[in-house]
């Protein structure tokens, strides 16, 4: 990476704490700077001087609430709302839905322009890059700025080449005495990514899963989703063949964060599927990244593969990044009553098939 591209993540990185923290920022594009303060992390005190109470929200929480009519939100991405909200509590009513039984009546509010595509679209980047949810108060740029980044350093951020091996260790397991441990580390984000090389390695493109960080079903044993199960077959299934690795990628739920695949939880509960779920919350279906473990395969010298999964997509985002997929290899498991409907989800609105 330049050291240019390396200042813009660095950047886009201290941004990203500043959102956590409840401090505003500017976030700066050619079509527009806008100042903004994220709604979940923002106290009153902090709104006071940020003089502002314009809403911000993603183009999904907008079709939820209803906008899209409006003509300022009916080209997708974010939504902006003039006047929303006078306090942290008001703002959190309208992005929040967990809150949506509590404030079944929201509005009527007036959408105007976001004033920065392109900034409001880095914004909601961002948001789900701190695991907030994605709103905020905005406003368009005032004086002096703390804390400002570029859209394009967000890119750079999540830009995948920024990854490279860390370390590497001998990790003997249970499906695998000879099996290594790599991390893969990118300078400015705490996340490690960790790949498990199971068996020894020849010239037969290896048996890999791609699996999606998941507390719940990993560690504690959810019998909400099959994150466990396939975790343990993958690495089983992989023992049987020559060899085999797992990818293990830091990207809880989907891409939204623990906290907020939490919440979806709790929306799923109130009746909704897990696609709706995501959608209420204002996050699109799927927002994990796949370049990253095209580059995780890269950096491991593997350009060819077979590539255990049940969703299709996977293996059309890695082949776009240059990994040959020679054949897709399915995952069946058995349902439990928890998670039947999760399943049958995932088969009938986003096109996983065995």
């Amino acid at each position: 990476m330049s050291d240019a591209a390396g200042e813009g993540a660095r950047r886009a990185a201290r941004a990203i704490d500043a959102l956590r923290r409840g401090w505003p920022l500017r976030v700066a594009a050619p079509d527009g700077a806008l100042d903004l303060l994220a709604v979940e992390s923002a106290r009153d005190a902090a709104l006071t001087g940020f003089a502002s109470r314009d809403v911000l929200l993603s183009g999904e929480r907008a079709v939820t609430l209803k906008l899209t009519n409006q003509r300022a939100a009916a080209t997708p991405g974010p939504v902006r709302l003039a006047g929303a909200a006078a306090s942290v509590a008001e703002a959190l009513a309208i992005a929040d839905p967990a809150l949506d039984l509590a404030h079944p009546f929201k509005g009527p509010f007036r959408t105007v322009a976001t004033g920065g595509e392109a900034a409001a679209a880095a914004a909601m980047t961002m948001a789900r890059h701190a695991g907030l949810l994605p709103a905020f108060f905005v406003r368009e740029a005032v004086g002096a700025a703390e804390t400002e980044c570029a859209a394009e350093d967000v890119a750079m951020l999540l830009d995948p080449a920024r990854l490279e091996i860390a370390a590497r260790a001998r990790l003997p397991v249970e499906t695998s005495e000879t099996g290594e441990i790599v991390a893969f580390r990118s300078p400015e984000e705490a996340s490690d990514h960790v790949a498990l090389v199971i068996g020894q390695r020849d010239g037969r493109p290896p048996v890999v899963r791609l699996h999606s960080e998941c507390l719940t079903g990993d560690v504690f044993g959810s019998l909400k989703c099959d994150c466990g199960p396939q975790l343990h077959a993958a690495l089983h299934a992989m023992a049987d063949a020559p060899w085999g690795v797992l990818l293990y990628l830091r990207q809880e739920g989907r891409g939204i964060g623990l906290v907020n695949k939490l919440r979806a939880y709790a929306l799923q509960d109130q009746g909704h599927d897990t696609v709706d779920a995501n959608l209420r919350l204002g996050f699109p279906v799927e927002a994990r990244d796949f370049a990253i473990a095209a580059r995780m395969l890269e950096l491991l010298n593997i350009p060819r593969i077979r590539l255990m999964t049940n969703n299709p997509e996977k293996v059309a985002r890695l082949e776009r990044e240059d990994i040959a997929v020679i054949e897709r290899i399915p995952l069946a498991l058995p349902t439990n009553p928890h998670n039947a409907q999760y399943l049958a989800t995932k088969r009938d609105r986003t096109g996983h098939q065995l």
